[in-house]
């Protein structure tokens, strides 16, 4: 006979102990080792519980279901938790089609930082702008660059560390 709550138990236990798992890893790549080291160690706890519950169970392939279901709803909880969380800083990339273009100032007036220089694109001069912000305001940056200047082309990636800067006296705040 399927014990529901068995169940429920399991995919339950397994979202959280697959969350904790997620952002253990996101919290060591972002070299926060003291806070993913606290957080393995509940990990692990509650990993021990469900693997128990289900080593302890072996008699329904739906226990071992449940726990296969509750790993994958786990990876997805955990992304989402990570991205609402937005940990570390972003460095974003916009090149518009106009040197004599007044972004920089107008991003700048918007509390952003921006750096910026000449280049030479396919059509002509371009100006690249860089801009290092927290992951936590990307959508605020994005929806600022569509209203000031919906045709800039614009990359972002997650530098790994940075040094120097007024930046660094900002972030070590």
């Amino acid at each position: 006979m399927i014990s529901w709550t068995l169940v429920g138990t399991i995919i339950s236990i397994n979202i959280v102990y697959v969350a904790c798992f997620t952002l253990r890893l996101i919290l060591v790549v972002k070299g926060r080792k003291l806070s993913a080291s606290m957080l393995a160690m509940v990990e692990v706890f509650i990993y021990l519980i469900g693997l128990n519950l289900v080593l302890s169970n072996l008699d329904s392939p739906v226990n071992m279901a449940a726990y296969c279901i509750g790993f994958g709803v786990g990876v997805y909880v955990g992304s989402k938790i990570e991205e609402y969380l937005a940990l570390g800083y972003l460095v974003v990339q916009v090149i518009v089609d106009s040197i004599s273009i007044d972004l920089p100032n107008r991003l700048r007036d918007h509390g952003y930082g921006v750096t910026t220089w000449p280049a030479d694109g396919r059509d002509g001069k371009r100006l690249v702008m860089q801009v290092l912000v927290k992951r936590s305001n990307e959508k605020r940056l994005m929806s600022t660059l569509d209203k000031l200047s919906p045709k800039a082309f614009v990359i972002s990636h997650e530098p790994k560390q940075f040094k120097g800067g007024f930046w660094t006296k900002l972030t070590n705040r």
